[in-house]
């Protein structure tokens, strides 16, 4: 690795080291666009503030702008950056429960959440689950699950070619309402895994993994919770994910 290289490194590093900007990236974690006077109130910190802490993150590749007319919204660059936040947090202890608020929050999150723009929590790991043992996906290795492989570490990616499509993976996501070639289509990996922060097991992540949380919106399968990043399974998706997995409504009941 060059010196540049180290630089550029260090530079990215020391834009997620701050408290402030890392409350910011977290709000932006659910693919959301959302105006520096909302990443203020996150990060709870002055507009002059958010201003140079917006700038840094914009410097640093993190976040892009979007204009609308003279409204600014800031978004996370990419997913590298959601799946980056995501390794740190795994790093870190989970915060001391100190209340009933502060344990319906982390249950909340640990069940159903979004990881970017895909699935995560236990939800997360239970599509990922049923997908295999459907044979949406068709593991290249020895261990067909999610569980987390020898030599994985927390705060690196998940290798991408762990598993394949399997032959019938059209059909069977069609079930999902996911169009499988309109996903293939699209500029962006089909299949990326995340290691999953709370469950220390994988979920599908990756085009793919945006389709079915997309799909599971628009039939009202899920809805957002109360809280940036929370998701709520409704009646209908409880009954829609029974009927596809039995498997996912065990993991959550479980």
């Amino acid at each position: 690795m060059t010196g540049k290289q180290q630089r550029d490194v260090a530079d990215v590093a020391a834009v997620f080291a701050d408290r402030a900007r890392a409350r910011m990236i977290g709000a932006l974690i659910d693919g959301r666009r959302l105006p520096a006077s909302r990443l203020a109130t996150e990060a709870g910190v002055s507009a002059a503030t958010t201003s140079g802490h917006l700038r840094r993150m914009l410097d640093a590749g993190i976040v892009q702008v979007e204009v609308s007319g003279r409204h600014r919204f800031y978004y996370l660059a990419d997913a590298q950056v959601a799946a980056a936040y995501e390794a740190l947090i795994a790093m870190t202890p989970l915060p001391p429960i100190t209340s009933l608020r502060t344990g319906t929050r982390m249950a909340r999150l640990r069940t159903a959440r979004t990881c970017y723009d895909h699935f995560a929590g236990r939800l997360g790991v239970a599509i990922t689950a049923a997908l295999i043992d459907t044979g949406v996906l068709h593991a290249l290795d020895a261990h067909a699950d999610t569980r987390r492989r020898v030599g994985d570490r927390l705060s690196a990616p998940v290798p991408a070619d762990r598993f394949e499509l399997g032959p019938g993976a059209q059909d069977h996501l069609a079930s999902w309402g996911v169009d499988l070639a309109a996903v293939e289509a699209l500029n962006r990996p089909t299949l990326r895994f995340c290691l999953d922060w709370t469950e220390q097991r994988e979920h599908l992540a990756g085009a793919l993994g945006a389709a079915i949380l997309s799909a599971a919106r628009d039939r009202a399968w899920v809805c957002d919770g109360p809280r940036p990043r929370e998701l709520a399974l409704t009646s209908a998706g409880a009954a829609g994910f029974a009927r596809l997995a039995p498997a996912i409504s065990q993991e959550l009941a479980g």
